[in-house]
């Protein structure tokens, strides 16, 4: 009898584990991550290269915000549509040779219908032709070090040597949602192109968890032959984004499902606390050499940590290191990094500014004090 009640006993010991396990058992790889600490909740196969789909226009719109974001490009232009970019196929909001169509639109085009017509007509517009685009994105997966990412096209339509992970497309979805206003565009279920005239064209987005899951409010799905269903998403509850990944999945449901699994662990399981916010002063900012005083160093963004709920709390610490003494210091420029340290093992480092412009002082300036010190210390 013992012995029965110890494997009883084993067995519920085991069973969350196994639940967890089997999150995402029909994806060939997935991920969850908690968006403003990059900390991976769950992963399974994360590294694994895989064929991304439409994904891939997770990157593509990377380099479209950029573009906005530097004022190269704005949401009013209209872009006239090349016979190259009308010509693809998929999926597409059927634009036509020589059609006019507003950035805004274009964009609504890929966040919501996966277009492939719109992107290559972005491309165009940004880099002169596809390609030279393409070769823009694979910089850009370069400069956030995804080691297992690939592009050959700006749409993710299947073609050797284009592919990516469940672990780089959740980074990749972690800088697009830096530029807030894309959620705009990801968490519409529907809208129209083309309002006014005859061809008025009403978009449903692909993304159908918009509908279904709370809080949910993008990113991006995708389906090839090659790559099956794919999804990356991202949701906020109670003050915690979580982003999703799932590759490789058999059908629309197990996606769907899956999905929610991945998002309903993170949410049940996990809270966010909150250590530093952003732009408090966290030290001050001391050169010899600097005119003005009362500088504060401020962090570039919250600095926060996950909980797993019932379990006990982490102990972390930080610590500021400078790096930067060349002046003048624009407000805003990089001067060093926050360390984070859990058992003192550094767990995260976090860019640091000054609070306001530092100038230099003039050589009298220094001189006087040198003088004031020397007179104060001594």
């Amino acid at each position: 009898m013992k012995k029965v009640l110890l494997i009883i006993l084993l067995c519920l010991i085991y069973i969350p584990n196994v639940y967890a396990l089997d999150l995402t058992k029909n994806a060939k790889s997935s991920i969850l991550i908690e968006e403003s600490t990059g900390e991976i909740i769950y992963e399974k196969n994360k590294d694994e290269r895989l064929a991304p789909a439409s994904m891939t226009k997770i990157m593509s719109l990377i380099i479209i915000m950029e573009e906005l974001n530097k004022g190269n490009i704005k949401l009013d232009e209209e872009i006239t549509i090349s016979k190259n970019a009308a010509s693809m196929g998929g999926s597409q909001i059927y634009l036509e040779e020589n059609e006019k169509m507003t950035v805004k639109d274009l964009i609504k085009g890929i966040a919501m219908a996966s277009a492939n017509d719109a992107v290559v007509a972005l491309a165009e517009r940004i880099s002169g032709t596809e390609e030279a685009f393409v070769f823009r994105m694979n910089q850009k997966a370069r400069k956030l070090k995804l080691r297992n990412t690939n592009f050959k096209n700006a749409t993710g339509l299947d073609k050797d040597d284009h592919y990516s992970s469940a672990y780089d497309m959740s980074i990749m979805a972690r800088e697009l949602i830096k530029y807030k206003e894309i959620l705009n565009y990801s968490s519409k279920y529907e809208d129209y192109l083309r309002t006014d005239s005859e061809k008025k064209f009403w978009l449903v987005n692909t993304n159908k968890l918009i509908k279904m899951y709370d809080g949910m409010d993008g990113l991006k799905t995708g389906y090839t032959e090659k790559a099956k269903y794919c999804l990356t998403a991202t949701a906020k509850k109670n003050k915690m984004r979580l982003i999703g990944v799932v590759m490789g999945e058999e059908s629309s449901n197990d996606r769907n499902e899956e999905m929610k699994a991945l998002l309903d662990y993170g949410f049940n399981l996990y809270n966010v606390k909150n250590l530093v916010k952003e732009n408090k002063v966290i030290s001050k900012y001391n050169n010899s050499k600097m005119k003005n005083t009362n500088v504060g160093i401020v962090s570039s963004k919250d600095i926060n940590i996950i909980n797993k709920k019932g379990s006990k709390k982490r102990k972390v610490s930080y610590k500021v290191k400078i790096n930067r003494k060349k002046l003048p210091i624009k407000k805003g420029e990089v001067v060093g990094k926050l360390l984070l340290y859990e058992n003192n093992n550094v767990i995260s480092k976090i860019n640091v500014t000054v609070n306001q412009n530092v100038y230099k002082a003039s050589f009298f300036c220094q001189l006087f004090k040198n003088i004031i010190n020397h007179l104060t210390y001594s």
